[in-house]
C-alpha cells in the first residue's frame, strides 16, 4: 500500500523512520506533503521518499493517509484534502480530534482510525493506542498495526478511554522527564557530575519500565523487592509518600484527561 504523510513534523518523521527501518514500508511507497518545503525536502533527501505538491495530490496518489498536523490547522488541512480521500483510509494522530470531529469534516466513505502515539516513538519505544470505534477495513487495520508496531507497542481501547490514554501515555513522557530531572538534580546535590546523574536516572527509569513489562509482576511487588526492612530505599519511599507523590501524579493525569476531553469537544 502507498502511504501519504500530511505533515512532516517530529512524530511523522519518527513513524516514517521506524517503518522504513523495519521494512514495513519501502521509500518508493511513501509520499509526504508539508507547507514547510525545507522540512519536506530534508526528509525526502534523507529517506528517499517523494514530495507531493499539495494535500489533494498526495491523497489522490495514496491508499492510506496519515494525518500528522497541529490541531489548529487540522480543519484547513481536511478541507484541502476534499473528496480525494473518498473510499480510502485516514489515520489521524492529531491531538484533540476524536472520531466525531473527524467524521464531521470528511465524507462518510472515508475509513478513519484515530491513534494516540507518544514521543518515545522517535527512539522505537513508543506506546500507541488505537480507537476501537475506527472504520478501517481489515487489511487497512493490519497495515496500520504493522506501521505503529515498528515504533513500539500498540494497544486498542474504546473511544471513551482515549482521553485517559492521552493523560497516561500521550502526555506521560513529560511527567517522566520531570522525575528524571528531579532524580538527577538530587544526584548533583549529592556531588555527582551532571552528565553522570542524568545517565543514572534515565537508565534507571528505562530499566524499571522494562521490569514491569517483561516480568509481568505488579509494580508494588517490584517496589517491595527493592525495599529492604529498615533500609535506605524504604526511607526514601516514606518521604515520597509523605509528600503525596502518588496523589500528585494522579491529580496531574486527571487534569490532563479533563483538558483532553474539553479539546475533543472543539
Amino acid at each position: 500500500m502507498k502511504l501519504g504523510f500530511v505533515g512532516a513534523g517530529n512524530m511523522a518523521q519518527a513513524i516514517l523512520k521506524g517503518a522504513l527501518d523495519k521494512h514495513v514500508l519501502e521509500a518508493s511507497d511513501v509520499l509526504i506533503y508539508d507547507p514547510d518545503t525545507d522540512k519536506a525536502q530534508s526528509q525526502a533527501k534523507q529517506y528517499g521518499v517523494t514530495i507531493a505538491r499539495s494535500n489533494a495530490e498526495l491523497c489522490a496518489a495514496s491508499d492510506i493517509v496519515l494525518l500528522a498536523v497541529k490541531p489548529n490547522v487540522c480543519a484547513s488541512a481536511l478541507k484541502e484534502i476534499g473528496t480525494a480521500l473518498n473510499g480510502k483510509a485516514l489515520i489521524s494522530i492529531v491531538a484533540g480530534w476524536d472520531m466525531r470531529r473527524l467524521q464531521a469534516e470528511l465524507d462518510d466513505r472515508v475509513h478513519i482510525l484515530r491513534v494516540m502515539p507518544n514521543t518515545p516513538s522517535m527512539v522505537g519505544e513508543g506506546m500507541t493506542a488505537f480507537d476501537q470505534s475506527h472504520t478501517l477495513l481489515p487489511d487497512e487495520l493490519a497495515f496500520a498495526t504493522s506501521i505503529f508496531s515498528s515504533i513500539g507497542r500498540v494497544i486498542s481501547v474504546p473511544d471513551t478511554l482515549m482521553s485517559a490514554v492521552t493523560g497516561v501515555s500521550g502526555s506521560g513522557p513529560a511527567y517522566v522527564y520531570l522525575f528524571i530531572e528531579a532524580l538527577a538534580d538530587a544526584g548533583v546535590l549529592a556531588g555527582l557530575p551532571r552528565a553522570t546523574a542524568y545517565e543514572l536516572a534515565a537508565q534507571t527509569v528505562v530499566g524499571a519500565g522494562k521490569m514491569v513489562l517483561e516480568t509481568g509482576l505488579h509494580p508494588g511487588v517490584l517496589k517491595d523487592a527493592v525495599c529492604s526492612p529498615g533500609g535506605t530505599t524504604i526511607e526514601a519511599v516514606y518521604e515520597l509518600e509523605s509528600a503525596g507523590f502518588r496523589a500528585a501524579v494522579m491529580r496531574a493525569v486527571d487534569a490532563c484527561i479533563l483538558k483532553a476531553g474539553a479539546l475533543s469537544k472543539g
